[in-house]
């Protein structure tokens, strides 16, 4: 890798802490404007709204918005997916910074702990059992591939966002960065909380279905022979599942939102419903009432280190493309080649840049015969981006034609309704008709 694509690499990533570190001061600032807004009025509406507890509401937001401010800074106090234990990105004071206020990383650091295997991308993959749930590091750039749920969208934002820093050159968080973080909470509940259960039925369940059905002939003891990959593995339930089920299962992220927080969820978290949120919290629009937008959300709904005892599950960081690779002119031999036995995509294949090329990885990396089972909307990530990046954007029959022409054989389609991030009580909600297929490689 080259140094200037490490320092970037290292700088997106203590803006990514340092986001983490200011979502309280952020946060907060948001919901004093409302206390501005509310005292601009005649005294005669300030008593109406008070009579109606909305300064009591003010504060309980408060409260709340200080216990995820909390939890977000658990998640960063031991950064672990680079090594770098304990490290405070936001002060200069005993933190290893030079000066400027920004903390000096080294994002290939090898770390191993009671838990986790960290290791970069050219290391060798070790063995491990189910209370070593290994983290391998690639190179990731800057830019975030997440699924926040903004609009009619569970949308990606291309290119780089515009740093904001203040005159002391501490990075100042933006917008942008704030919506990724808050889209982040709302990930934990849709993968790891019982109020997230009715979505993981919808999208994961049948994706789960299809893959114990195409394996249906192997014994459940001898699934841990069969390696499966989940591309865009936010934080982690999908392949989580997969790996209970027996099978060698190895996700893939590239957003260091969903790194971190993963990272967090799986090694870092011992009991089952040991942390609580408030996702609801950052919005007073479409609200039903004051104990729908200030309910607490407990998780994890399962214990993390409940795998089976030959489980093999990891997870890989960094850009799809690049890990798995798309040079046809890399060497046959290349173990990147036909390393999978099934690969399951939720709402992922649209976040490509150039379809061609993801469709035409996930082709190159089965085995012959292997399965490749899909479900997600089209909503193209990159499309209309303002950064002159690529976009491909095709129909959901072109998608499938041209898997076909790719070498799949396509089956069992059908569309699942489904949402996203979802707030159940919440008075607007977004429905996907989500494609669901399974696809095998032909020889």
């Amino acid at each position: 890798m080259r140094e200037d694509d490490v320092d970037e690499e290292e700088a997106h990533f203590i803006n990514v802490i340092t986001t983490f570190q200011k979502y309280g001061p952020y946060t907060l600032a948001g919901n004093n404007r409302r206390r501005k807004d509310l005292y601009a009025l005649p005294l005669r509406d300030q008593e109406l709204l008070a009579s109606l507890g909305y300064k009591e509401k003010l504060a309980k937001t408060d409260e709340a918005i200080l216990a995820n401010a909390e939890f977000l800074k658990k998640i960063v106090a031991s950064p672990g997916i680079f090594g770098d234990e304990g490290d405070d990105a936001e002060d200069g004071e005993n933190n290893g910074d030079d000066g400027d206020g920004q903390r000096r990383t080294n994002p290939h650091t090898h770390s191993h702990d009671s838990q986790t295997h960290l290791h970069g991308r050219s290391s060798q993959t070790h063995s491990h059992d189910t209370q070593n749930i290994r983290r391998e590091h690639a190179h990731a750039h800057s830019r975030e591939h997440t699924h926040s749920h903004r609009g009619h969208g569970h949308g990606h934002e291309g290119g780089h966002e515009h740093e904001h820093r203040s005159p002391r050159g501490k990075y100042k968080p933006s917008e942008f960065d704030m919506d990724k973080l808050r889209s982040t909470l709302k990930q934990f509940v849709r993968d790891w909380s019982e109020e997230g259960l009715e979505e993981r039925e919808a999208s994961y369940k049948p994706l789960k279905d299809a893959l114990v059905a195409h394996f249906r002939d192997i014994p459940a003891e001898q699934r841990h022979n069969f390696r499966v990959l989940v591309p865009g593995a936010g934080l982690g339930r999908l392949a989580y599942d997969v790996a209970k089920l027996g099978f060698s299962c190895q996700g893939n992220e590239f957003s260091h939102y969903m790194l971190l927080s993963s990272f967090f969820i799986l090694n870092r978290t011992q009991e089952a419903y040991e942390h609580t949120i408030y996702p609801y919290v950052h919005s007073f629009s479409n609200v039903p009432n004051k104990q729908a937008m200030l309910r607490p959300i407990k998780f994890p709904d399962v214990r993390p280190s409940d795998l089976p005892p030959n489980a093999n599950f990891s997870l890989v960081a960094g850009d799809f493309e690049e890990i798995y690779g798309t040079d046809e002119e890399k060497d046959p031999g290349d173990p990147s080649a036909g390393q999978f036995d099934a690969i399951l995509t939720c709402f992922f294949i649209d976040t490509a840049k150039n379809i061609v090329n993801y469709l035409r990885v996930i082709h190159k990396i089965l085995v012959p015969g292997g399965v490749w089972i899909n479900i997600g909307p089209l909503l193209w990530h990159f499309e209309n981006n303002t950064s002159n990046e690529t976009s491909i954007e095709l129909d959901l029959e072109e998608v499938k034609e041209l898997a076909r022409k790719i070498g799949f054989e396509i089956k069992d389609e059908r569309t699942i309704d489904t949402t996203y991030v979802n707030n159940k009580e919440g008075m607007l909600g977004y429905i996907y008709h989500a494609a669901f297929w399974t696809a095998t490689k032909q020889i």
